[in-house]
């Protein structure tokens, strides 16, 4: 008599970075905003800011959450603490 889990298993998150030039990203949940200077990503494991220049999105699998990204990186940091609830424009308001 085992007991079912209810609580979704979190997406495997990998970060691939080639020459500062090219960055593969997996187990990202949804995209919060980008321009050429500046990508946000959510993951499981907190925001994720890639910081450049002339920065663009290749490829992007919704289901795999896959994500390539080409450009000159400057940074990427993570943000532990992230609000999640809401649609894009309801946390850019904040």
């Amino acid at each position: 008599m085992g007991e079912e889990k209810t609580n979704k298993a979190a997406m495997p998150h990998n970060l691939i970075l080639q020459n500062r030039q090219t960055l593969t990203i997996s187990g990202v949940v949804e995209i919060g905003s980008f321009d050429k200077s500046s990508i946000v990503l959510y993951t499981d494991l907190g925001e994720l800011t890639i910081l450049g220049s002339d920065l663009h999105m290749n490829q992007l699998s919704v289901e795999s959450g896959d994500v390539a990204i080409e450009g000159h990186i400057r940074s990427m940091a993570y943000t532990d603490n992230y609000a999640k609830s809401g649609n894009f424009f309801s946390r850019l308001l904040r």
